[in-house]
């Protein structure tokens, strides 16, 4: 049995601390961070072939013309066009490849510029709506939508107008349920179905007289 006098008898200090441990990680950790020791992946990821980071030379074909321009890889063709090129007329709305207002062609396609790189939209022709009014003359299509009401706030309508042009390449002579079908892909918060329809059959029949640009 342990006298009182032990009780008394003061501790033994322990070797080991919770400051001294802290410490101890404090620099354990920066040491490893410093030699790279705490990152294998990103000095993998950044060392890897075909790897790229930062901005690069890329020149993209629009509305017949070459523009040069530096952008990082992960940048859309949307973004490039307003950001970088200040073509404007395709617009950002959902920025998520469902509503349409950011359509143009590519080499005479409708497609979602927001669901598209710049970096691979190099070494095709891109045309954007600001082609359908160079020189001071409008094409038959913007006089058809302006002429049917065919827009309201707008933001669709440079979406539309271009997935109108595609569709009428291809189909030159439709029906309004065609124009239905066609235009499947766009979308108008606005309403103004019925009108952009009308539109549609009208610039068609207009466009037959050679003005197909």
């Amino acid at each position: 049995m342990s006298s009182s006098n032990d009780s008394e008898k003061p501790r033994k200090k322990s070797a080991f601390s919770r400051r001294g441990f802290l410490q101890g990680v404090s620099v354990t950790g920066s040491a490893a961070i410093g030699t790279g020791l705490l990152a294998p992946e990103t000095a993998e990821a950044q060392s890897a072939p075909g790897v790229v980071s930062g901005e690069v030379p890329i020149t993209l074909n629009i509305n017949g013309k070459p523009y040069k321009t530096v952008a990082e890889p992960r940048m859309t063709l949307l973004d490039v066009l307003r950001n970088n090129l200040d073509l404007t007329a395709a617009k950002r709305v959902c920025d998520r490849g469902t509503c349409g207002a950011c359509t143009v062609t590519v080499d005479g396609k409708a497609v979602y510029s927001c669901t598209l790189l710049a970096i691979d939209s190099q070494n095709q022709k891109i045309q954007t709506l600001e082609s359908l009014s160079e020189g001071g003359k409008r094409h038959p299509l913007i006089e058809a939508f302006v002429a049917n009401d065919a827009q309201q706030c707008g933001y669709c309508t440079p979406g539309f107008v271009m997935a109108s042009k595609a569709f009428l390449d291809r189909t030159p002579n439709p029906t309004e349920q065609q124009v239905r079908e066609g235009l499947g892909g766009n979308l108008c918060r606005c309403g103004t179905y019925m009108g952009i329809r009308k539109a549609v059959v009208q610039a068609s029949q207009q466009m037959k007289g050679g003005n197909r640009a």
